[in-house]
């Protein structure tokens, strides 16, 4: 129940020597491995590390495990837009599984995967969203969209439920719908910065049905059709929200105050971009420390907080 936000840089993005295995170069240990993912995570994403303070401190060197894993392909992806660097982190991929791990990230995330017999599959989906990334072409149906937060979201929250040894289809659906919503929130969030880099997250057949074009939302018009498209959208990423918190029923009180972080936190983003009007152009909404102390509390208590 994790997604990717913020970007990473500098060294971050470099995955040449000395971290291949080599001869002439000294393998990174894992203790030294977890340190550089933790170090990535805190770095780079605000809201990941507010949310691992409600961790159990033994999980959050996996987390952070998984984490750099997917900050720097999305990386890759938004900031390279290169193929072959995916096809690479792919082979880096493939090499921690046969247990000759090269770069740090895999290094502690082999060990991670070892630990908890977690499955390559969401690895390789995440791989599939970033990919798609790179050759974005928009969706035409929320259905399809959907099928994007599949690859690029769900994912993460199965990552984290096999750390906690859950591995049923029903924590999974519920995860997804939290994973999913998230990431419907997160978009929402981020309209006008999206239409910056060429992307369009609403679907297309939304937009014919509001009257919303793309040249509207490029002339940064928060119009009547604009604000109804917003409330549309809005209101499904609110209800899966609301039906994904129903996880925090049927896990422990490990990871209980997690789920209902991450939920709770995308349903105060939802609040957010309804307090500034749905006008995304104006300003972006976020999250402030107000909110980050009552979404904590509220989970802390084990409730939602909205």
């Amino acid at each position: 129940m994790a997604e990717a936000g913020a970007h990473a840089g500098g060294d971050s993005l470099r995955i040449a020597p000395p971290y291949r295995t080599a001869a002439s170069a000294a393998p990174v240990g894992v203790a030294e491995a977890y340190a550089w993912c933790g170090r990535l995570a805190r770095s780079h994403y605000e809201n990941f590390t507010v949310a691992s303070w409600l961790m159990p401190r033994a999980m959050r060197p996996h987390m952070h495990a998984i984490y750099a894993y997917a900050r720097m392909a999305d990386d890759f992806a938004d900031e390279e837009r290169s193929l072959a660097r995916l096809d690479e982190w792919e082979r880096q991929l493939d090499a921690a599984y046969a247990g000759a791990p090269e770069h740090p990230v895999f290094v502690a995330l082999a060990d991670t995967v070892r630990k908890f017999d977690i499955p390559r599959q969401p690895f390789a989906d995440l791989l599939r969203a970033f990919r798609s990334d790179v050759n974005f072409a928009g969706f035409e149906t929320l259905e399809e969209l959907l099928g994007y937060a599949r690859y690029s979201a769900n994912p993460v929250g199965r990552l984290v439920l096999y750390l906690f040894g859950y591995r049923d289809a029903e924590r999974q659906r519920l995860s997804d719908l939290v994973c999913s919503g998230l990431q419907l929130a997160n978009f929402w969030q981020d309209v006008a910065i999206d239409f910056g880099k060429g992307r369009i997250y609403f679907p297309r057949a939304d937009m014919a049905r509001f009257g919303v074009t793309p040249e509207a939302i490029g002339r940064a018009e928060a119009n009547g059709q604009f604000i109804a498209l917003m409330r549309h959208e809005i209101g499904v990423a609110r209800s899966m929200l609301r039906d994904g918190a129903e996880l925090a029923r049927v896990v422990d009180r490990r990871l209980r105050r997690d789920v209902l972080m991450f939920a709770g936190g995308g349903l105060r983003i939802l609040r957010a971009l309804e307090e500034i009007g749905y006008d995304v152009f104006r300003a972006r909404p976020k999250l402030g420390k107000r909110d980050y102390l009552a979404v904590g509390w509220n989970a802390f208590r084990g409730r939602i907080a909205e």
